[in-house]
């Protein structure tokens, strides 16, 4: 069902791209919007070693939300800072992108972890964290990404 990588020789191992997903802050989801139209929106995510699932928070309602519900299957592209070989000036790039099935957690103590550890990917300061769990905690709407199928590859901008 998924397409194997044109490019195999980029192809970074599945060691190296749970690390990006581990270690880098941010991507973007992509769901089918409306009209079939392809909707693309950044996100924080979280990684869940336990489960092999991403993890991400924000508002209840909305185009990301409408979209799931219509269709649970997406993708999410996540890519590092690059590097500089010496003496080159082109940028490396590693990306990742994964596929899978996105809901919508109920469960209030799996909620309560993803917020946590989505914040903690930010901030140390665990104050913060427990003013941001008592006010927000009831508003926010949290979402995995069961991963089917990932790949990554390294990317020379010259």
């Amino acid at each position: 069902m998924f397409r194997e990588m044109r490019r195999f020789k980029q192809q970074i191992s599945e060691e190296e791209c749970l690390r990006i997903l581990r270690e880098q802050p941010r991507g973007v989801l992509s769901l089918i919007g409306d009209g079939g139209y392809p909707y693309g929106i950044p996100l924080d995510h979280w990684y869940s070693e336990e489960d092999g699932c991403l993890c991400f928070h924000g508002a209840k309602e909305g185009h990301k939300i409408d979209a799931l519900k219509a269709c649970g299957k997406a993708s999410y592209c996540v890519m590092d800072e690059g590097f500089r070989r010496e003496g080159e000036w082109a940028l490396n790039i590693r990306s990742v992108i994964v596929f899978g099935q996105i809901r919508v957690v109920e469960d209030e103590d799996r909620k309560r972890q993803i917020c946590s550890e989505l914040c903690r990917k930010f901030t140390d300061d665990e104050a913060y964290l427990q003013r941001e769990l008592e006010q927000a905690l009831p508003r926010v709407n949290c979402l995995e990404l069961k991963i089917e199928h990932m790949t990554g590859k390294l990317v020379n901008e010259s």
